[in-house]
């Protein structure tokens, strides 16, 4: 039987709770200094049951890139999800949980040609490509290879736009380079977008779909069975978001271009599995106050607060992935609210975690907690200077655990019923909570989508 390690077991929780008492009893012990997240299995399995309500035809496969922390990618596993993979590690990882090969896409459609031999070896064929020197490579390190080609369909506004690096142009590359696969006798099965990370447009999805739809038929032309449609990413994930909106322009579309067509339809969710789930806590270390002359200072004074985790750790996400964080006081000393500054456990200066927000007075040892900290965080950060990773402790409601239990890959190994989410300090793998009310509600939830 697989051992499961005590920092990846995920604690039960009974009776009403809320992710902030789970932080703050963690705290209150008294032995943590690092910073931690707290993961909720609950919050991945509410959004697995939205997009299956919303997007009944679109199959999710995971984004790996965007959060690999070792449980989510198990939850998503037993729910059912495929993955998005990149690389030769990611792809090891994935079936290294024992997901079958099928349930994997290689989407990179710039490889290195030993990633593609071991993709060959583990049976995963599915991969994207979009130049001409792709092709040539695949043809030579797996010519059995099932190609998806990928187009460039970019949103009017997007938090990270992928346009720039990926994707061939649809109405003048994509139709030689179908042509041309078929003439290195390579198999072309279908067609992928990205409209890029965090997408803050629905049309977007409309219009790639409706390019997909005649690349179909050009590719039919040249000899190839077109039977796959890659919608991407760029799904929304923060707390209170929802994918209703973007649903209806996606479904109206797939009726309008693939109605009574047999095609399968995947996509690649990341943050929108990965963000909400995940709450960061910072301890703060140091402070020191500093005269200013800005007239909004009011008293003209400035307070630097120091915290155990900044943008070389968690916070390379206001770097990498163009995020805005917002920090929630656990406890406030007495006192008027003063414009304030957050500040890495680094000596680089650049280490600046928010430049300017009013906060009442902070203590020494005090600490923050901060949302929506579950996309593009833990696989980005860096040990610089010496300062650990934050560890991931997972909870989940009890009720949603007798139903977890029993999904391959999870077992009741990974599960630890009747503890505090407390004890020693340790490395990576998972944490968040919720609302007794919305325990409720994911229970059901999941209940009905796994059946």
């Amino acid at each position: 039987m697989k051992v499961v390690e005590e920092e990846q077991r995920i604690r039960v929780m009974e009776g009403p709770w809320t992710t902030e008492g789970v932080i703050r009893e963690i705290i209150e012990e008294g032995t943590q200094e690092d910073p931690f997240y707290l993961m909720d299995l609950g919050e991945v399995v509410a959004r697995y049951h939205q997009w299956k309500e919303l997007l009944p035809r679109v199959e999710p496969f995971y984004a790996v890139k965007c959060n690999d922390d070792k449980l989510l990618l198990s939850t998503l596993a037993a729910l059912g999800t495929g993955f998005d993979c990149a690389s030769k590690a990611e792809i090891e990882l994935i079936t290294g949980l024992g997901v079958r090969p099928e349930r994997i896409i290689f989407a990179n459609p710039a490889k290195l040609a030993s990633h593609i031999r071991y993709a060959s070896t583990v049976g995963v064929d599915l991969m994207t490509f979009d130049s001409e020197t792709e092709l040539v490579k695949i043809k030579q390190a797996m010519p059995h290879a099932q190609l998806v080609i990928r187009i460039r369909c970019d949103a009017t506004s997007a938090q990270c736009p992928l346009g720039i690096k990926f994707g061939c142009d649809p109405l003048t590359e994509a139709p030689r380079l179908l042509k041309l696969a078929a003439v290195h006798g390579l198999q072309v099965v279908g067609v992928s977008f990205h409209v890029g990370s965090g997408a803050r447009e629905t049309g977007v999805y409309a219009r790639a779909i409706q390019l997909a739809r005649a690349l179909f038929g050009l590719g039919a032309a040249a000899g190839h069975r077109m039977r796959l449609l890659d919608l991407g990413g760029g799904f929304p994930g923060h707390a209170g978001s929802c994918i209703r909106e973007v649903a209806q322009v996606i479904n109206a579309s797939l009726d309008a271009n693939f109605s009574g067509c047999e095609v399968r339809v995947i996509a690649e969710p990341g943050r929108y599995f990965a963000a909400a789930a995940y709450t960061l806590a910072a301890m703060i270390h140091a402070k020191r106050e500093i005269p200013t002359q800005n007239e909004e200072d009011g008293d003209g004074l400035h307070t630097m607060y120091f915290i155990n985790d900044g943008v070389y750790g968690s916070f390379n996400c206001l770097l990498y992935d163009h995020q805005t964080v917002v920090p929630i006081p656990l406890q406030s000393e007495e006192g008027a609210s003063r414009m304030s500054s957050l500040w890495g456990p680094t000596c680089d200066g650049l280490d600046c975690v928010v430049p300017r927000i009013r906060l009442p007075p902070q203590p020494i040892g005090g600490w923050l907690i901060f949302r929506d900290m579950g996309a593009y965080t833990l696989p980005v950060a860096s040990p610089f200077n010496g300062f650990p990773l934050p560890k991931v402790r997972a909870v989940v409601d009890r009720r949603l655990w007798s139903v977890l239990k029993e999904l391959w890959p999870l077992t009741e190994d990974h599960f630890v019923v009747g503890e505090r989410v407390t004890g020693p300090q340790t490395p990576p793998p998972s944490p968040l909570a919720s609302s007794p009310t919305e325990s409720l509600h994911r229970t059901v939830f999941v209940e009905c989508a796994l059946k």
